[in-house]
C-alpha cells in the first residue's frame, strides 16, 4: 500500500522527523488562500507547489491538458509537477499554477504517456538548500535484514546512480537482534563526508527516520532529496512511503490514507476477493496458483514471444468462486486476447480444479481462447475432464507447451 507525500510527511512528524511546513490543498482557490494566509502574510517569499500522485519524477514531469493532451503553460513555461514560486504575488501565482494543474494530467517517467490526474497539491515553505542527499530504508531479502542506503547524489534518479556509479550508494545492514545502533548512524555520516553540526544533525535524523520505519511497518521508506539546509540541519524535502500489507492489521487507521483514484480499477476489484492481481501491458491473461509459478509462467510467455497482460495468483485454494472472479477481472481488460491457466495441484487436486474451471465458465461468459495446463495430483484425470467437457479448451502438457500454444493462438488471430 502506497500513500501520498503529504500523508507520509504527516506520519514522519509523529516521530519528530524534520519536514518542511506545508499544507495540502484540493482546489486552486484553496491553494491561493493558503499561500496568502500561511505564507505571504507572514513574510515568506518562496513557496513550493507539488502535485500529489503516486509516481516519481514529478519535478521533471509535465502537466498536460486532459482533453487536448498538450503541455500546459504558465508565464511562457511548461507547468511541472513541482513548481517553485518566489517572485511577485506568490498567492496569485500559486492559484494560477494550481488552476492549470488540478484536473489535468501529470506525465512523468513513471506514469508513462497516459499520466495521472492531479486532484490535490502540497504547498510548502521554501527551504535554503546547501546540498541534496539520498536515503532509503527497506528490507533486504537476501540477508533478511533491514538495509539503509545513503548517497551524496540526492535529487537524482537513484536507478541511474546505481547503474553508472554504484560506489556512490553506501549501505548499512541492521542486525534484527540488536537493531539500528548509534555507531551505525555515525558510520553513515562519516561515509557521507559530514562534519560538525551537519554530522550531528544527520545522526539524529537517521535514527528518528529508522524509528518511524519500524513503528509504521514500512516496506520501504525513501527520502529523496534529503537536504542539508543552509543552517546545517537535515530535512526530509520529499518522502515516499509504502507499507507492508501483511502488517496492516496492526494499523487500522492506515485504511483512510488509501487513495483508490491512484490505483488500477481492476486491481481494486481483485483485492475484494483476495486475488493477487497486477495489470500489465500485454494481451495474454494469466491465471496461476502461487506467486513463484506466476512469475515463471510470465517468463515462459515472454520467451515464447508473447506478452503477459497481468500477474494473477489465485492462491492455493483455486475454488470455483476464485476462478470465476479471476476470469471476470481478467476479461474486463479489453487487451486480453487469450487466457492461460497454469495450476499446480499440490494443496488442491487437479481434478477439483478442472471441475472448478468448468463451473466458473458457466458463471462467466468467456469469449477468448483458453489454454489450460494442470500438473500435480490427479493431473491425468483433470485433463480427461476438460477434454470431455465439450468446451473449446486447448489442453497443454507442459508449461513450455502452454506458453507456445497461447502465443500461437494469438498470432493466428492477427
Amino acid at each position: 500500500m502506497n500513500i501520498h507525500e503529504y500523508q507520509a510527511k504527516e506520519l514522519l512528524r509523529r516521530f519528530d522527523v524534520p519536514v518542511p511546513r506545508g499544507f495540502v490543498v484540493h482546489s486552486p482557490e484553496e491553494a491561493g488562500k493558503t499561500v496568502y494566509e500561511e505564507f505571504a502574510s507572514q513574510g515568506v517569499g518562496t513557496i513550493v507547489l507539488k502535485s500529489q500522485i503516486h509516481a516519481g519524477g514529478r519535478g521533471k514531469g509535465e502537466v498536460v491538458d486532459i482533453d487536448t493532451h498538450e503541455p500546459v503553460q504558465f508565464e511562457g513555461k511548461v507547468v511541472r509537477g513541482v513548481n517553485v514560486i518566489r517572485e511577485g504575488n506568490i498567492a496569485d501565482k500559486a492559484y494560477q499554477v494550481a488552476l492549470r494543474t488540478m484536473g489535468n494530467k501529470l506525465v512523468t517517467i513513471q506514469t508513462g504517456a497516459e499520466g495521472k490526474v492531479v486532484s490535490r497539491m502540497l504547498v510548502e515553505e521554501g527551504v535554503g538548500i546547501a546540498k541534496e542527499y539520498y536515503v532509503s530504508i527497506l528490507l533486504d531479502r537476501q540477508t533478511s535484514c533491514d538495509l539503509l542506503m545513503v548517497s551524496t547524489e540526492g535529487g537524482m534518479d537513484i536507478e541511474e546512480v546505481a547503474e553508472h556509479t554504484p560506489e556512490k550508494i553506501l549501505k548499512e545492514i541492521v542486525n534484527p537482534t540488536t537493531g539500528f545502533q548509534p555507531f551505525q548512524a555515525r558510520s553513515l555520516a562519516f561515509k557521507l563526508g559530514l562534519s560538525g553540526d551537519a554530522f550531528k544533525s544527520f545522526v539524529v535524523f537517521i535514527q528518528k527516520l529508522y524509528k518511524a520505519y519500524r513503528a509504521l511497518d514500512c516496506a520501504m521508506l525513501e527520502v529523496n532529496p534529503l537536504v542539508l539546509t543552509t543552517s546545517n540541519t537535515f530535512l526530509a524535502l520529499d518522502c515516499k512511503m509504502g507499507f507492508d500489507s501483511n502488517a496492516l492489521y496492526r494499523h487500522r487507521e492506515f485504511a483512510e490514507l488509501r487513495d483508490l483514484n491512484e490505483e488500477d480499477p481492476l486491481e481494486i476489484e481483485a483485492s475484494k476477493y483476495d486475488l493477487n492481481y497486477i495489470k500489465l501491458d500485454g494481451n495474454v491473461g494469466c491465471m496461476v496458483n502461487g506467486a513463484g509459478l506466476a512469475m515463471a509462467t510470465m517468463d515462459m510467455i515472454k520467451l515464447a514471444g508473447g506478452q503477459p497482460a497481468n500477474f494473477l495468483d489465485v492462491g492455493g485454494g483455486a475454488n470455483v468462486e476464485r476462478i470465476a472472479n479471476a476470469f471476470r477481472i481478467m476479461l474486463s481488460d479489453e487487451h486480453v486476447k487469450a487466457v492461460l491457466i497454469n495450476i499446480f495441484g499440490g494443496i488442491v487436486r487437479c481434478d477439483r480444479v478442472a471441475n472448478g474451471i468448468l463451473q466458473a465458465m458457466e458463471k462467466v461468459h468467456v469469449t477468448v481462447p483458453v489454454i489450460v495446463r494442470l500438473e500435480g495430483t490427479n493431473a491425468v484425470e483433470a485433463r480427461a475432464i476438460l477434454e470431455a467437457s465439450g468446451l473449446q479448451f486447448a489442453v497443454a502438457s507442459t508449461l513450455e507447451d502452454a506458453a507456445s500454444k497461447v502465443t500461437q493462438t494469438i498470432a493466428s488471430m492477427n
